[in-house]
């Protein structure tokens, strides 16, 4: 929440390129390319899955007046240019048959991955994911780690995510930090983390 403008943290600094962004709005925090989605899914429900897509191309469009009131031919390229990126997103995240459905009426996991894909239509440096698993079951847990990775190996983003799956952050993370209570716990790559004996402790158990 500090890191995307919903919070202002009470202490310390937020640095992004060497700036200090704590006390941005989170629009502001977007643009420069840092996007996140929820704990809850946060979908305009009565609007169809493409549309919900559509709405984060906005900054991405011929929007002069003029423009738009007289369709010139770059108002309609840009519409085209977000539409046909908005149905390339459809397809990375195998909702492109969902395209017209109203996002509410869409099963769990897919509005997972449809919020998602709405945050790679902003074309995200840095994609944070807010307990992205919780409440999937194992098949789609399955789908959402195939989809992270071709977030990072394809599109070149940085995937940060909280979450509480030790399985599915262990086998996607490159570092990983462990917070116990509130309390930093330890930190490093996934085979430090797996042998380090406070966490075992916390929350791999002991055998």
């Amino acid at each position: 929440n500090c890191l995307t403008g919903f919070y202002r943290p009470s202490a310390g600094t937020i640095l992004l390129d060497g700036e200090p962004i704590q006390g941005l709005a989170g629009h502001q925090i977007a643009r420069k390319g840092v996007v996140r989605t929820f704990q809850n899914v946060r979908l305009f429900k009565e609007m169809t899955a493409v549309e919900n897509l559509l709405v984060a191309q906005h900054r991405h469009l011929n929007t002069n007046f003029l423009s738009g009131l007289f369709k010139t031919p770059a108002f309609r390229r840009s519409e085209r240019e977000a539409m046909d990126y908005a149905e390339h997103w459809l397809e990375a995240v195998n909702l492109r048959e969902f395209a017209n459905r109203p996002a509410g009426t869409l099963a769990y996991g897919q509005q997972r991955r449809l919020e998602i894909a709405r945050c790679m239509m902003t074309r995200p440096r840095i994609l944070m994911l807010d307990e992205p698993a919780a409440g999937l079951n194992p098949r789609e847990t399955d789908d959402l780690k195939a989809l992270i990775g071709v977030l990072r190996s394809a599109h070149n983003a940085t995937v940060l995510l909280i979450e509480h799956d030790m399985k599915l952050v262990m086998s996607i993370s490159d570092h990983i930090v462990v917070i116990n209570q509130g309390t930093p716990l330890a930190d490093g790559t996934p085979e430090q983390i797996r042998d380090n004996p406070d966490v075992i402790k916390a929350y791999l158990g002991e055998a």
